[in-house]
């Protein structure tokens, strides 16, 4: 049994997807970011980034107690190699996969998520930030693009580098940018999007509190997803 410890956001989703997809049993904790909950001495012990998703795997190979797993990358690479699936065998393509995996985790993921702050939470529009951060989600989209003109998948067979990648693209219509623009991409999402698994991967919801659209935040909420009460719960 897999517990996966989860919020609803694209690195999330990564999770829940690839769970989906191995058919492993596992059960969900829906974390209530707004409330602060991903803050708690409990949680920082699972995690001592303080983020989410992270999975405890409770029958971990060579036994022994229950092991996380932090970082949405680090998870899916963990639940590939454990259950022999979604990582390509082939040195070659195994290493394409782990390329544009790596690409998604440092930067489709990042400079989509710093679009995704200055357009949908910054309190008042400031322009070069949304300016640079917009840019560079187009640019990565551009990249992505070219990829997926070459092949039908990222490692041409479908693998964790698309499950990394889908959410991400799924949440830019977020950010005000529209893949119709992108046809491989397009192309590609379409194939995605109609799998069963990531259906039900994607579906799974925050208990009470939504981060949807641009939200408008109290300081309490505010400081549980960026100021004050972030920083100190990483505080020794």
């Amino acid at each position: 049994m897999i517990d996966l410890h989860f919020v609803r956001t694209p690195n999330g989703h990564k999770a829940s997807i690839m769970l989906e997809e191995l058919g492993v049993p596992y059960r969900s904790r829906v974390y209530d970011m707004l409330k602060g909950e991903h803050l708690t001495a409990d949680f920082r012990a699972l995690n001592p980034n303080c983020r989410l998703p992270v999975i405890v795997d409770n029958e971990p190979a060579g036994g022994g107690a229950p092991l996380p797993v932090f970082e949405s990358g680090a998870i899916l690479i963990y639940l590939a190699e454990k259950y022999g699936r979604l990582l390509p065998g082939d040195a070659r393509r195994r290493s394409v996969a782990l390329q544009w995996l790596m690409w998604q985790m440092s930067g489709l993921g990042p400079m989509h998520g710093q679009a995704h702050h200055f357009v949908r939470y910054c309190p008042e529009p400031i322009d070069y930030p949304l300016q640079r951060y917009r840019n560079e989600a187009v640019r990565l989209l551009h990249v992505l693009e070219h990829r997926l003109s070459e092949a039908e998948y990222l490692a041409d067979e479908y693998s964790i580098a698309d499950i990394a990648c889908w959410p991400w693209i799924r949440a830019a219509r977020a950010i005000e940018l529209d893949i119709a623009a992108f046809p491989a991409i397009k192309r590609w999402y379409k194939a995605i999007d109609a799998r069963d698994a990531v259906r039900r991967g994607a579906e799974l919801k925050m208990s009470d509190a939504s981060l949807a659209g641009k939200p408008r935040l109290d300081a309490e909420q505010w400081s549980n997803l960026f100021g004050a009460n972030m920083l100190g719960a990483v505080r020794d």
